[in-house]
């Protein structure tokens, strides 16, 4: 769950350049020009800086591990260096050099990975070790993966295609293929597990509808149509606790939320109101029309929606339980993190409760040191490759990979 204005330029107003909500949805973090920052996302009315770095300038990847210490870090100024961080120490636990820019890091309790353009790179997260390199995998450009948190089946998901919607599911656990979703005609552009990794959600480049698909068979659930009039760039999608909510963000200012949940005849039948009635005809009529036109009608739409203020910036959308509700999260490169609140039962029209500022003001007036590229070498050895850490963990630096609140 993260969004990034591009190795190119840093974009938004105040500095951001990324940012990226933890695995559990109790954190968001924030790369910057100037660092990155580690917020507490458990409240409404308070937005808490649990740490904040200025070490590292233009941070464009920063991922928590949950809640614990261990933070990854990449910088535009090293672009294919990785670094893991004890963050309360203050301390770096390792690092490791790559043949190309990292695109994308996903970590669960058992498994970080690495992505590049055309390689991924599955490391063991107790010790870093790299246990298995996927070379030659289909070009990535924006290094699209999804990662399950759950650790008893890690399965990573990444495209199969560069033409159309192809999506590999990868056991990290057991280093093994394990099926191909056709999900959709046109290029991926987004992909997310639920909690459990039993559901993966993915969007096309069009962006006009979503699917949902079992783990690990493959079997198509569900179908959302997000719209019909133009086509969008599908940000981030983002599962409920629970499953039973997906929402998704674009670079349009609306915000969709979608509601997991089989339709029952028999309640149609129970309360014969108008629209339930105008819903059977529809279902009727659809046995007499072409395929592609009768799956159009079958789509569910939006069960709850959100209005932004802004428009054609980036961001990323969590759904998360707060003191207790449901909320919605919106973090964007306005530089700001929207909380709505969103009802379950009914939807509708989310109700914004909570704005708060990312930044302050007047540390943003400072001027921003120029981008700098690692020069690395033409004639690189294969073991940049394969990923050899520059810096090899020590087992005394490995103790912040434990969740102990260390």
């Amino acid at each position: 769950m993260e969004t990034r204005e591009g190795a190119d330029g840093p974009g938004g107003p105040e500095g951001l350049i990324c940012a990226s909500f933890n695995q559990d949805t109790t954190s968001l973090a924030v790369g910057t020009k100037t660092g990155y920052r580690l917020f507490s996302v458990t409240l409404v009315d308070r937005l808490d800086c649990i740490h904040e770095s200025a070490e590292t300038p233009d941070v464009y990847i920063v991922e928590r591990l949950f809640s614990s210490s261990l933070v990854v870090v990449v910088s535009l100024a090293m672009p294919r260096r990785m670094n893991v961080y004890h963050f309360k120490k203050g301390t770096e636990i390792c690092n490791y050099s790559y043949s190309n820019n990292i695109l994308a890091v996903r970590l669960n309790r058992q498994r970080l990975i690495v992505c590049l353009e055309e390689s991924i790179y599955i490391h063991n997260i107790k010790d870093m070790k790299l246990l298995k390199t996927l070379l030659n995998t289909p070009s990535n450009p924006t290094g699209l993966c999804a990662l399950s948190i759950n650790h008893s089946n890690s399965y990573l998901a990444y495209p199969g295609s560069a033409t159309i919607g192809e999506i590999i599911i990868y056991d990290a656990n057991n280093l093994s293929t394990v099926t191909m979703i056709p999900a959709h005609d046109s290029p991926l552009a987004a992909i997310t597990f639920n909690a459990s990794g039993t559901k993966l959600a993915s969007a096309s480049e069009r962006g006009t509808v979503i699917r949902v698909f079992t783990v690990p068979e493959g079997t198509r659930l569900f179908e959302f149509r997000r719209g019909m009039k133009r086509y969008v760039s599908i940000s981030s999608l983002s599962f409920s606790a629970d499953a039973q909510f997906l929402c998704a963000s674009s670079n349009t200012e609306t915000v969709h939320i979608f509601k997991l949940e089989q339709h029952s005849p028999s309640r149609e039948e129970e309360s014969p109101t108008w629209s339930a009635y105008v819903g059977k005809m529809f279902t009727a009529a659809s046995n007499y029309l072409p395929a592609q036109v009768s799956g159009m009608m079958n789509q569910d739409r939006a069960f709850a929606t959100v209005r932004l203020n802004i428009f054609g910036l980036k961001n990323i959308c969590a759904l998360a339980t707060i003191q207790k509700l449901p909320r919605l999260l919106v973090a964007s490169s306005d530089g700001h993190l929207y909380i709505y609140n969103v009802d379950p039962q009914d939807g509708g029209e989310c109700v914004l409760v909570k704005k708060h500022r990312l930044f302050h003001s007047e540390e943003d007036r400072g001027e921003s040191e120029p981008e700098a590229r690692a020069s690395l070498p033409a004639n690189q050895s294969y073991a940049a490759t394969v990923a050899m850490p520059t810096t090899p963990p020590s087992s005394a630096a490995l103790t912040g990979y434990s969740e102990d609140g260390v």
